[in-house]
């Protein structure tokens, strides 16, 4: 990628992570500063409860990458757990790194052992099932909605976007089943006319075997889109403990359609960094439909992202003291053989 191309990227980035910030900006002062301020305060410690119990759902998105690993390449279920914890951190917490914490917990996979055509097919496998399950999640959500409410408004734009979501990702799941990896490779060599290029084509054409393999094994498919669908109602806990610490009414049914279709929306605003400002004005919009107030409505984001902080950090914190320690035993070998010299 060229310079000019970069610096392209990072200035709209940073546009739109500018734009997701006048609108949370716009939202708070609207709903009031010190209703939200007080809705927040009211929670308490209950805050901590919601950050405990996204480990529930954490462990369900372990099991189901656990799944799609061979038995022989698979590490023990606790390894992948602190993993998963650090790429998701990653994905939540550093802006515009939606898809780098995937990248890390393949990196992390790979250097506990795992091969890396492995690693990586098991990972782009997990996102690519995980869209369809959140699919039929949304789905839920949404008739869920309309059940309660009688509103059919957002049926149409709801199943539009979740229709292209799902052409792209069939469109995607047809390509790595022709073998998408060694193609990409194989153009950059011949266009780059490198020989150095030629071993990630064999790369290339190692991953896509290894991805090919995972969607032959059935049964891992079935585990892995069942491990995932338990992961997402259970975080609808979250936001029942939420409205419960909100003094809203705590049902289960409100927390499902809030969860779905919160996720939905964020996953729809990926280019907004941290999907600042948006999370926000969906979680007021199907509040409202619900008979949620808006102070509320925009707490229940506030102590999302509260939760991701402190869920998170300390994801971050395990993640570099790691690879400080990787790197430290890189360099003492080196530090010794110069003093020897």
């Amino acid at each position: 990628m060229s310079i000019q191309g970069s610096h392209r990227i990072k200035k709209t980035v940073y546009l739109l992570g500018f734009a997701g910030a006048a609108l949370f900006t716009v939202l708070l002062i609207r709903q009031g500063t010190s209703a939200v301020a007080l809705a927040v305060a009211r929670a308490g410690w209950w805050i901590a409860a919601i950050a405990a119990f996204h480990l529930v759902p954490l462990f369900m998105d372990t099991m189901a990458w656990s799944a799609l690993l061979p038995k022989t390449n698979r590490l023990p279920w606790y390894q992948l757990f602190w993993m998963r914890w650090i790429g998701e951190s990653i994905s939540n917490l550093v802006p515009s790194a939606a898809i780098g914490g995937d990248v890390v917990r393949t990196r992390l996979a790979t250097v506990r052992g795992v091969p890396l055509p492995i690693a990586a097919a098991s990972v782009i496998a997990d996102i690519t099932l995980g869209i369809f399950a959140q699919a039929g999640f949304t789905f839920l959500g949404l008739a869920l909605l309309v059940h309660v409410t009688g509103r059919t408004s957002l049926i149409r734009p709801t199943l539009v976007g979740v229709g292209i979501g799902l052409l792209a990702v069939i469109m995607f799941l047809l390509a790595q089943r022709r073998g998408i990896f060694r193609f990409l490779t194989e153009m950059i060599s011949r266009l780059t006319n490198s020989s150095e290029w030629q071993s990630l084509v064999q790369d290339g054409e190692s991953l896509d075997a290894e991805v090919r393999a995972i969607y032959g094994r059935h049964g891992a498919l079935a585990a892995n889109i069942g491990w995932t669908v338990i992961s997402l109602l259970s975080s609808t806990g979250e936001i029942w403990i939420a409205l419960h610490a909100l003094g809203s009414s705590a049902t289960f049914v409100n927390a499902l359609i809030l969860q779905s279709m919160a996720m939905t929306i964020r996953s729809a605003a990926f280019p907004v960094p941290g999907a600042v400002g948006v999370q926000e004005g969906g979680y007021l919009v199907i509040g409202n439909l619900l008979g949620i107030p808006g102070g509320t409505a925009f707490a229940i984001s506030l102590l999302a992202r509260v939760r991701d902080f402190a869920v998170g950090v300390p994801a971050l914190l395990v993640w570099q003291v790691f690879e400080g320690r990787r790197f430290w035993r890189r360099r003492a070998p080196e530090a010794s053989g110069y003093r020897s010299s």
